[in-house]
């Protein structure tokens, strides 16, 4: 594992701005992509899971992805993975003519592949482009696992896969692949609630969902455990419960709030697409109610900054 994460280490999965009418707005996505790095992102996601992929079409997602390129200077991931191997072949060579400065790659979903057809869906991605490629192994919502030894096999074998987003929630199965994969290949957690434990088997970062309004927190958490500061780090990861709680709940799923988080801040992000379903105003509110509970820990950690 590298040092220096080529991506970042706070890397936010940024929700997709829409207008009133359902629009994409890309001038809101900018704008978004600005906020983010200037609050502690040091990287970002773009039409992934929290910004919506599966509802935006092709010619939405290639402009979003020049958007937030164009909009900042962090890496960008671009989330070019589909359940269709010649669509993400397709969408990866669109992200890399654009400058991204990486492409995450989901496994695909519904169809259940073998784990020979994921790593042959993985490898026909990669050899596609010189763009690297981050795996994203989500199960609840893919419906596969990737798993440890499937990751370490392609990290090893497949020069253009540098990384996994591991949304797994399996801290061991996080250790055998820092532990077995080949120098430089990284680890992010792809849950929040998990990123101090991810970091203490190796994780180089987190891609984000409440890094939309904690992102300098996740920051200094991190920083703290790295230079050993183990007790400042559990005392910030504690600060964040809140956090873990509200960024994703049957009622509201991901990314449900984070846009009502962006609302409270005063971004102009508008609603999710359907299916899911618009908030209600008093999410909004809770949004709030969390948000200001950080206040006074962003404070302190911006002046320590």
């Amino acid at each position: 594992m590298s040092d220096q994460p080529r991506f970042g280490t706070v890397v936010t999965a940024m929700v997709t701005p829409f207008g009133p009418d359902g629009s994409l707005d890309l001038d809101a996505a900018a704008g978004l992509a600005r906020h983010l790095v200037d609050h502690g992102s040091d990287g970002l996601v773009v039409a992934g899971t929290t910004g919506e992929g599966p509802v935006l079409t092709d010619v939405e997602r290639i402009d979003l992805f020049r958007a937030v390129i164009d909009a900042v200077t962090v890496p960008v991931i671009a989330t070019t993975g589909t359940n269709d191997t010649a669509h993400s072949v397709m969408m990866t060579k669109e992200a890399a003519k654009l400058g991204a400065a990486g492409a995450l790659v989901v496994t695909p979903y519904y169809n259940r592949p073998s784990p020979a057809g994921l790593a042959a869906h993985f490898r026909a991605v990669a050899e596609a482009s010189t763009l690297p490629v981050v795996l994203y192994d989500i199960p609840v919502r893919s419906g596969r696992r990737i798993g440890p030894d499937l990751t370490v096999e392609l990290a090893r074998t497949v020069p253009g896969i540098v990384a996994v987003k591991d949304a797994t929630g399996d801290v061991a199965g996080a250790a055998h692949v820092v532990a077995e994969a080949p120098a430089g290949f990284e680890l992010y957690s792809g849950d929040d609630s998990l990123t101090l434990p991810f970091a203490a088997v190796g994780g180089v970062g987190v891609i984000s969902v409440a890094s939309h309004w904690a992102g300098p927190v996740f920051a200094s958490m991190l920083a703290a455990y790295r230079a050993g500061d183990v007790d400042q780090a559990a005392q910030l990861n504690r600060t964040l419960l809140d956090s873990y709680r509200f960024e994703s709940s049957d009622e509201f799923p991901n990314p449900v709030p984070a846009k009502a988080a962006c609302r409270a801040l005063g971004l102009a992000v508008g609603q999710c697409r359907l299916p899911n379903a618009p908030a209600p105003t008093s999410l909004d509110d809770q949004a709030r109610q969390v948000i200001g509970g950080l206040g006074h820990i962003e404070r302190q950690v911006q002046s320590v900054a």
